[in-house]
């Protein structure tokens, strides 16, 4: 990175001479800030473009002119002669900037209502108008077919929530910076969570105030991009703004008055000589711990537990909740990004960006109650966690800290001659994350040869010797991405586009230290420490090669075809296509389209090489260790496990866009996704009484449909104000194993699945049927208001050892977020965001399955009761609330946002 950083700057040094700084605002003819508008001193190629409020800032030569450009607006040009210059461009064809495209072709860009694909764009003011502290979680809350949730008590996945597109996973939806690859995660998710046996990108990491906009194709892109872009990609365009900057502190709290957030967030760019630019951000913010523990029911703890009744009462009357801390993680966070480019000539740039990102998490496990635990099976731990007495000892709670580094750069140079346009670049990127567990204890009594020792008093090495403090290890991503791009408008009518991604990934696992993992109770209790047997280095490459072709049959009617192949060094290779059409009639107020394609989905390395042990939590069971053994293994071939094959996906999607006038946008899409030999991570598998093992395994095929709905309404004269409309939603039609589970053979002979109701109900049936976002926004003088309602369909969850004749069900919800802003001046601006208004939390109830069902509601079941199936899906009590499985947005109730933006 420091050598990267030494040529970005090596790049950029040149003199700069004494100029003339104009500044001013740009809009439209009904008084609409333009954002994005291309300003540039005529004769060079010094130029900016807009914020988000039309304002703009430039230094140029006494005298120059200015030239203002905007897609479907007349070009201007205007001499300065002062420092404030203020425009208003005349539009042609009513389609803004933000509304035109890059994603989803690989030949020239297209409108998004326009376009043969569905995309989303959303602009800076999209995201934060949200009030959320950071990108993933303001995405949640403008794209309906788009879903994240914290998870509680998950160790590692308190480090970054997963989020996926269309109920696919986060490893199939593909995240782009600038159009290039960003790297996945370390971090393959094992615990009982959405995402489960999955990896994605650490999309929070991401500062918002560096974003100038975000584009989301919800359709399969693998022919276009490569693999992991089955559901879909998301481009996220840095600000290239090089004149304007701000300053914004922000800080929140919850209703409960806990989960304090601080912020501060600078946002700034130059100028550099008369050719070049940059624009960096950098962002601090903490999010102090949230806690919201459930109520811990007495006899299931009697029950799972073995223990004297007198002893868990006793210690419940002091801490109802048991001990558990139980909710949003404490967080600290340092961003920096920086985006840059030089423009040599009109057919000559060089461009740029890096990011690096640090973020620390403290969260807690289970605590381990003095009957769970207990002083009179281990005397020691009234020294360890006590004051030497029996009576000082009430348990203890181990901490899991997490600290991770996140890293991405990319350098380009693009050129055009004789009509072709060339772009090369190289990526690099990468994810750590090191693990730390404290106030914990090796259980483990092992003598001076190594052996387990069976009386406590023998000399051990652990027990009163244990260390309290325990460094796991960890895991470590990263990748080398070159791209070549090349295209050209072969006439009018015909484009093509075509290119080439060398792609070499690299996964580390990191053993743990020898306390965290030794001995005959698995290591540090709460998290075990990877082995060295566990750990190592592993590592591919791959080469992708794709084709582009779109033709403009007609001025409304355009065909676009893409074919690519791609070769990994280590399973193989595939070849994929897409072909993709749109007709515009009605002087392009209406707009049909479609697209049919092919896909893939390499294996990670992550879940080809990950081996481990896991503390799980099992109902009626308590906390049990696990293990996960690695698809490569001789322990995997021991157990007929079959090595990992790419998934294979085929995707249709048709639908219709409206534009009837410039105000109003409609878009209405069907889309059908079919999963091929799709990877889970399926259920731990007993092959003999001393191997019980989960593994990764091409286990399903899967099915999933629905319908997607964007409209917006912008415009409309109320009083002295302007007020817009939007809704939109997500109708999931299908989204369920298409056919019988592809059981191992050494499965189906111990008559066991990989896949039962629980892992089911995890990958499909947990996410919301419906989701309905629904919004209005008035900017009165100085005042904006906006008002958002978010609606969440019903989930379904069958919990690990629960009746089979229930099922946990999430009710339909909606959360309202309302958003105050004044402008106290051009420059200062004050937000007040009060995110879930309402309070609503998540509400689920059992419903029955059948007969037997509603008697163990009724309470006439002779067999089960609902207090008892409560106990084992909440781990009696404690996740009553804070549950791990169905829920979709936060628990944490109401949160009260404020941030101070100034510009400068």
């Amino acid at each position: 990175m420091k050598k990267f950083a030494l040529l970005l700057f090596l790049l950029n040094v040149s003199f700069v001479f004494a100029q003339q700084q104009v500044s001013g605002v740009v809009k439209d003819n009904t008084g609409n800030a333009l954002p994005g508008v291309n300003i540039v001193e005529k004769g060079t190629q010094n130029g900016v473009s807009t914020d988000m409020d039309g304002a703009y800032k430039i230094k140029v030569k006494e005298g120059a002119t200015l030239v203002f450009s905007y897609v479907g607006f007349s070009k201007l040009e205007k001499v300065v002669t002062d420092a404030t210059l203020n425009v208003v461009l005349s539009e042609e064809g009513g389609q803004n900037l933000d509304e035109v495209v890059v994603t989803g072709t690989r030949t020239a860009p297209r409108s998004n209502t326009t376009s043969a694909l569905p995309i989303d764009v959303l602009s800076s003011k999209d995201l934060t108008s949200t009030g959320q502290a950071s990108f993933d979680k303001a995405l949640q809350y403008k794209i309906p077919s788009f879903n994240t949730v914290q998870t509680p008590v998950n160790d590692a996945t308190s480090l970054l929530d997963p989020y996926e597109i269309r109920n696919m996973g986060p490893s199939r939806t593909l995240i782009l910076i600038n159009g290039k690859r960003k790297n996945m995660s370390s971090l393959v998710y094992t615990q009982t969570s959405p995402g489960r046996g999955e990896t994605g990108s650490d999309i929070s990491a991401i500062p918002t105030d560096a974003i100038e906009r975000v584009e989301i194709l919800r359709d399969g892109a693998s022919a276009q991009y490569g693999s992991d872009a089955i559901a879909g990609v998301m481009n996220i365009i840095l600000k290239k703004n090089a004149s304007l900057g701000s300053v914004t502190l922000r800080t929140g709290i919850t209703s409960e008055g806990d989960g304090e957030m601080y912020g501060v967030s600078l946002n700034n760019g130059s100028t550099v000589g008369n050719k070049g630019f940059i624009n960096y951000t950098v962002d601090f913010s903490k999010v102090a711990l949230a806690n919201r523990p459930g109520k811990v029911n007495a006899d299931g703890e009697i029950a799972d537990f073995g223990a004297n009744p007198a002893d868990v009462n006793a210690f419940l009357a002091l801490k109802p909740d048991a001990g558990n801390v139980n909710g949003s993680p404490e967080t600290a966070a340092a961003k920096f990004l920086v985006n840059g480019g030089v423009d040599y000539n009109e057919n000559n740039q060089m461009y740029y960006n890096a990011a690096y990102v640090y973020k620390k998490v403290n969260s807690f496990a289970n605590y381990r109650t003095p009957y769970w635990r207990s002083v009179d099976a281990m005397p020691y731990l009234a020294t360890l966690f006590g004051n030497g007495t029996a009576a000082s000892y009430q348990g203890y709670v181990p901490t899991f800290e997490g600290d991770l580094n996140d890293y991405n750069a990319t350098i380009g140079y693009k050129s055009t001659k004789n009509g072709w346009n060339t772009d090369v670049s190289l990526t690099t990127g990468g994810n750590t994350q090191i693990y730390t567990v404290s106030n914990s204890q090796n259980r483990s009594f092992i003598d001076d040869n190594g052996n387990d020792a069976k009386d406590p008093g023998e000399n051990f090495l652990y027990g009163i010797n244990t260390p309290i403090t325990f460094k796991p290890g960890g895991t470590s991503f990263n990748h080398y991405v070159g791209n070549i791009d090349i295209s050209k408008n072969l006439s009018d009518q015909l484009s093509l586009g075509f290119g080439s991604e060398f792609r070499t990934e690299n996964f580390e696992i990191f053993a743990g230290d020898l306390a965290s993992y030794t001995g005959n109770r698995s290591g540090a209790d709460s998290f075990q420490g990877n082995t060295p047997e566990n750990s190592g280095k592993f590592n591919r490459y791959n080469l992708g090669l794709y084709l582009d072709v779109a033709l403009d049959i007609t001025e409304d009617f355009l065909v676009n075809g893409t074919v690519r192949y791609e070769d990994y060094s280590d399973f193989g290779s595939a070849t994929v296509w897409k072909a993709s059409t749109r007709y515009k009639f009605s002087d392009d107020k209406i707009t049909l389209r479609a697209s049919l394609s092919t896909g893939f989905r390499a294996p990670s390395l992550h879940q080809i090489y990950t081996q481990k042990s896991q503390s799980s939590f099992v109902p009626g069971q308590g906390i049990v260790v696990q293990g996960l053994i690695n698809n490569v293994s001789s322990a995997a071939r021991a157990s007929g496990v079959p090595k990992l094959d790419s998934e294979k996906s085929t995707n249709f999607t048709a639908g219709i866009g409206l534009k009837p006038n410039k105000n109003f946008n409609l878009t209405i899409d069907y889309y059908n996704i079919k999963v091929e030999d799709r990877i889970v991570l399926g259920n731990p598998i007993t092959f003999s009484p001393t191997n019980t093992s989960a593994f990764f395994v091409n286990g399903i095929d899967s099915r999933t449909s629905g319908i997607d709905l964007v409209a917006g309404y912008k415009n409309l004269i109320i009083g002295s104000g302007k007020m817009g409309f939007n809704i939109s939603g997500n109708y999931t039609l299908q989204n369920e194993i298409d056919g019988p589970v592809k059981n191992p053979a050494s499965v189906v002979a111990v008559n066991q699945s990989v896949i039962d109701k629980t892992q089911e109900a995890l990958l499909f049936t947990s996410r919301p049927q419906f989701k309905i976002i629904g919004g209005a926004e008035y900017e009165l003088g100085k005042f904006g208001f906006t008002l958002n309602n978010t609606v969440f369909g019903p989930t379904k969850f069958k919990n690990a050892g629960m009746s089979n004749d229930l099922r946990v069900e999430f009710l339909t919800k909606m959360v309202t977020d309302l958003g105050v802003s004044y402008s106290a001046s051009d420059k200062l601006t004050l937000a007040l965001n009060v995110n879930n208004l309402l309070n609503v939390l998540p509400e689920w109830k059992f419903k029955a399955e059948n007969a037997d069902g509603t008697k163990i509601l009724n309470g006439t079941s002779t067999v089960t009761s609902e207090r008892e199936q409560f106990n084992l899906v909440t781990f009696n009590g404690r996740y009553s609330q804070m549950t791990y499985d169905g829920y979709h947005f936060s628990q944490l109730g109401t949160m009260f946002n404020l941030s101070l933006n100034y510009k400068f």
